[in-house]
């Protein structure tokens, strides 16, 4: 009787500590993604960018997307020139929050009719 009971103890024990290793293996999460609070300081850094970029009446009218991951922010899309992607960077730089700035602005080509 009292073999089986250390048994049947040893047994709710493994299965307790797999239990444990169960949870906290689901709950877990790698560097590269967001908790809920992370997603929505995010968020809301997107659209203040997007709103400071869009106050920019050079800018405003261009199509620049723009995401942010971990307070650095991506600007990708097309410009017209050189100056407006710097103008972009920096005016994005300027937003509370942004810790850096990945520019991957491309400056459209001159169609001939352009020139």
């Amino acid at each position: 009787m009292k073999k089986s009971l250390k048994v049947s103890h040893f047994y709710h024990l493994v299965f307790s500590l797999l239990m444990a290793v169960s949870m906290v293996a689901c709950v877990a999460r790698t560097s590269n993604q967001e908790n809920t609070g992370e997603y929505m300081n995010n968020s809301l850094l997107t659209t203040k960018v997007k709103t400071q970029l869009l106050a920019e009446p050079s800018i405003k009218s261009l199509p620049i997307t723009v995401t942010s991951y971990k307070s650095v922010v991506q600007l990708s899309g097309f410009v017209e020139s050189e100056d407006q992607a710097l103008r972009a960077v920096k005016i994005t730089l300027a937003v509370p929050g942004v810790t850096k700035v990945e520019d991957h602005l491309s400056v459209r080509a001159k169609s001939v009719a352009q020139l």
